[in-house]
């Protein structure tokens, strides 16, 4: 009886599961990744009761418990470690009660260890400029002069020591990252840099057009709306 109660208790998440994200009209992106929108997305807004759910249909697509926790560690330099650890508590939560109702979600496999060599510095660069479009990374822009700091961050912390874990590729990080700035407030300016170095990672337009359908269906349509209005202005440019 106590297991039954549990699984009434947990059913809404696997009807929430089940229901369509428009998913008659998205051609491009996988399951896997329709889900990963979702969860950047509530990740980095703090809607903790929202993800939870997003959480439970990454789990049921077939994302493994350590791709979800690598989307969550991606977003802290995005969003915040306290968003972050929040939704790594709730993501343990559901974990724990997947178990108690005989569901057994795979670990996955773990991020290989980066060389005692690694250069995070000229990593770094090389990924920014990747992910800029250019065959050098920029230099001496005001604000790497105004705050030297910042700019080694960025480089030997978020693109080197991240960017650098295998356990997402490059094209999925910028989903996260897209789908995470498209979900906060005042990040305008980043979402125009992050969208096309999306497709310089390797999205389609296809692909970031089946995004903004999940955004306006799952997340908002205002995030939406904002989302599209720069990818047009974006892919004018690409023509």
């Amino acid at each position: 009886m106590r297991q039954l109660v549990k699984l009434f208790l947990f059913l809404p998440l696997f009807i929430f599961a089940n229901e369509s994200m428009g998913s008659d009209k998205i051609k491009s992106l996988n399951k896997k990744e329709q889900t990963i929108i979702p969860i950047s997305a509530f990740t980095a807004n703090g809607d903790l009761e929202k993800l939870k759910l997003a959480l439970d249909d990454g789990l049921n697509a077939g994302l493994s418990i350590n791709e979800i926790n690598e989307i969550i560690v991606h977003l802290y330099a995005y969003a915040g470690f306290p968003r972050s650890l929040n939704s790594l508590g709730v993501f343990m939560e559901l974990i724990n009660e997947r178990k108690e109702i005989g569901i057994k979600d795979e670990l996955g496999k773990e991020a290989s260890k980066l060389p005692d060599n690694f250069d995070k510095d000229d990593y770094g660069s090389k990924v920014r400029a990747k992910l800029a479009g250019r065959e050098k990374d920029f230099s001496n822009t005001p604000w790497q002069n105004f705050s030297p700091a910042i700019d080694t961050f960025l480089k030997e912390h978020l693109f080197a020591d991240i960017f650098a874990r295998d356990l997402l590729d490059y094209k999925t990080r910028e989903l996260i990252t897209i789908s995470a700035l498209a979900a906060i407030n005042g990040t305008t300016g980043q979402l125009k840099f992050h969208i096309p170095a999306s497709m310089n990672m390797g999205l389609t337009k296809g692909q970031l057009e089946d995004f903004i359908l999940i955004l306006n269906t799952k997340v908002g349509r205002n995030e939406a709306k904002t989302a599209n209005d720069i990818l047009q202005e974006v892919l004018k440019t690409r023509k």
